[in-house]
């Protein structure tokens, strides 16, 4: 594994794409090699990015009720999942989210809405609320995520301030029929070219845990190279009850970290994201993904909560890594969390075993 680790590594920081073989053959390493694999995917991290990461914020303005059929999908149609359901959200709420987005430090907020595209009135709204963002924090960079794209809209969404367009291909092209049957995979292809023709910033990634192969995983990063993204975000299946897909934990933090390692060698020198998922399947081992990616969401994700963004500025800074757009290493706001002992030896109370 350690030779080809080696090629790999070497490819990465030429900026060429991995021999098919050796991206196979990482997939399929032992769990027992983990630590080389995290390690020769942070030297071309660090190659390219040093020890910088980039927080993100996301703000679902319009939840469930959804036309698509995506199993995996908890605002798929006939999802019966515990979700919040709500139209589209103001410009008042926009800013209050940016508000929270740069105050925990995010440098984008992706602003996000459910169903297979935006109408015409949704998508002068989203540009109305984009507006006020920008007028408010114009700083902050701005990632539209409305489904798929009619021509002339990442035009508008452009001309309103809108930085970036995130849509995943998600799964390759074999396996894409198993999760959608509402749309193609050429679709999904034809929106990402449609944004990146405008001149918004391509964002496309994946989702992993659908029971995908290894081939299915190095197939879709080779068709996501091809779209030259400037941002990959790499998903892992949260099966939430009510969906076709709930019930299905086949992830292992290992695994996980495996396929961010993989994505790393494939997209060198493009922000690799770890998204949704990473507190369910990579657990403990977050800051290992860390040292692969160089991006994560801070706070809460579409339809499920993730960990508190203090915990995030925790993390990076306990592997001494700074957040992008500061100056220095990022410290925890608050350092006295200590939690006297109240329980085991010399109380009433059992010990935490």
């Amino acid at each position: 594994m350690q030779e080809v680790l080696s090629r790999l590594t070497e490819a990465a920081l030429s900026r060429r794409e991995p021999d098919r073989e050796d991206a196979i053959a990482l997939l399929k390493s032992a769990d027992d090699e983990i630590q080389s694999v995290v390690a020769a995917a942070f030297e071309v991290r660090r190659a390219f990015f040093g020890r910088r990461v980039k927080l993100n914020f996301l703000l679902n303005m319009k939840s469930g009720l959804c036309p698509e059929d995506c199993t995996y999908c908890s605002q798929r149609r006939d999802s019966t999942a515990d979700i919040l359901k709500y139209p589209m959200l103001g410009a008042e709420e926009s800013v209050e989210a940016a508000g929270r987005a740069v105050h925990a430090g995010a440098k984008r907020l992706c602003m996000v809405a459910s169903g297979r595209g935006p109408a015409p009135h949704e998508l002068s709204q989203v540009a109305t609320n984009v507006r006020a963002v920008k007028d408010a924090y114009p700083e902050l960079e701005i990632c539209a995520c409305l489904g798929l794209l009619e021509d002339g809209q990442a035009e508008t969404l452009r001309d309103a301030g809108v930085y970036a367009y995130n849509h995943n291909l998600n799964t390759s092209e074999k396996h894409y029929d198993a999760v959608c049957g509402t749309h193609t995979y050429s679709d999904r292809q034809r929106t990402v070219g449609r944004a990146a023709s405008a001149g918004l910033s391509p964002c496309s990634g994946a989702l992993f845990g659908m029971g995908e192969t290894d081939e299915d995983i190095v197939d879709l990063a080779a068709d996501l190279r091809g779209l030259r993204p400037d941002s990959v975000p790499i998903n892992f299946l949260i099966p939430i009850e009510g969906t076709p897909l709930a019930g299905r934990f086949e992830l292992t933090p290992q695994r996980c970290l495996r396929i961010l390692a993989l994505y790393r060698f494939y997209f060198p020198d493009v922000e690799v994201r770890i998204a949704g998922g990473r507190e369910v399947h990579l657990r403990s081992l977050q800051p290992l993904g860390l040292m692969i990616a160089n991006s994560i969401f801070a706070g809460d994700y579409l339809t499920t909560e993730g960990q508190p963004a203090g915990s995030d500025l925790q993390m990076i800074a306990d592997l001494g890594f700074t957040v992008e757009g500061s100056d220095e290493a990022t410290l925890p706001r608050d350092r006295a969390d200590v939690n006297i002992r109240r329980r085991g030896a010399g109380t009433e109370l059992p010990a935490n075993a």
